[in-house]
């Protein structure tokens, strides 16, 4: 149990650290930092859109393919 506790804290103590340098070494301020992770998120989301859009469309093409009938040829 205490070493349970004494994990569970150090880990605690060492997300706090971290945060608090990351904050202070963060080039950016808050504010410039929020809106690139919001335009990047907007980007990422775009394209995975855009990817699955091809993919649905590649898709739809092999099945397109293989619901017509093939013609069996004649000896």
């Amino acid at each position: 149990m205490k070493q349970a506790y004494s994990f569970f804290l150090g880990a605690l103590v060492g997300g706090l650290v971290g945060a608090t340098i990351a904050i202070l070494f963060t080039p950016a301020s808050g504010e410039n930092l929020r809106f690139q992770i919001q335009e990047r998120s907007i980007q990422l989301k775009d394209e995975i859109k855009s990817v699955a859009e091809e993919r649905r469309a590649e898709l739809e093409r092999e099945l397109a393919a293989l619901r017509t009938p093939v013609k069996k040829e004649l000896p």
